[in-house]
């Protein structure tokens, strides 16, 4: 069982509950988070050729990202970028792909929804690409 610190104070002590209800919340608030996936579409933009990724969803993430082995594989188009980007895990290591050195453009496709999207390159491990706060933003889908 939690002790859970409620909100009241009693004099200069703090209280804490015993209710159980409020145990069950915190129970439950404390279960690991799920990751969000979909599925999205991905067409280069001079062949039209396209692929369907699975892609994570990911507030944490500053921008929009896609994994540099996919890209070769898949054989996206990369455009060098004038300055290179420093990019950090979520832990705040220095990811070990370095430095983001290239960008992909392409269109993303979603439920019917196009979009032209600039996707920095870098090493993502088996995810092959991140939908990061940008196009959360933008989009606000609806998580259930």
């Amino acid at each position: 069982m939690y002790s859970v610190l409620c909100p009241e104070k009693l004099g200069n002590k703090l209280n804490f509950c015993k209710n159980t209800e409020r145990v069950k919340d915190v129970q439950y608030t404390l279960q690991p988070l799920r990751e969000v996936w979909m599925k999205v579409g991905l067409e280069k933009l001079k062949s039209h050729e396209g692929v369907t990724v699975k892609a994570l969803l990911d507030s944490g993430a500053t921008g929009l990202f896609m994994n540099m082995t996919f890209a070769k594989k898949k054989g996206f188009k990369m455009k060098r970028l004038k300055n290179p980007l420093l990019v950090k895990n979520v832990d705040g290591t220095v990811n070990i792909g370095g430095v983001i050195m290239h960008q992909v453009e392409c269109n993303m496709f979603f439920k019917g929804h196009v979009e032209r999207v600039r996707m920095d390159m870098c090493n993502l491990g088996k995810t092959e690409v991140i939908l990061g706060m940008p196009w959360l933003a933008a989009h606000n889908p609806e998580i259930d």
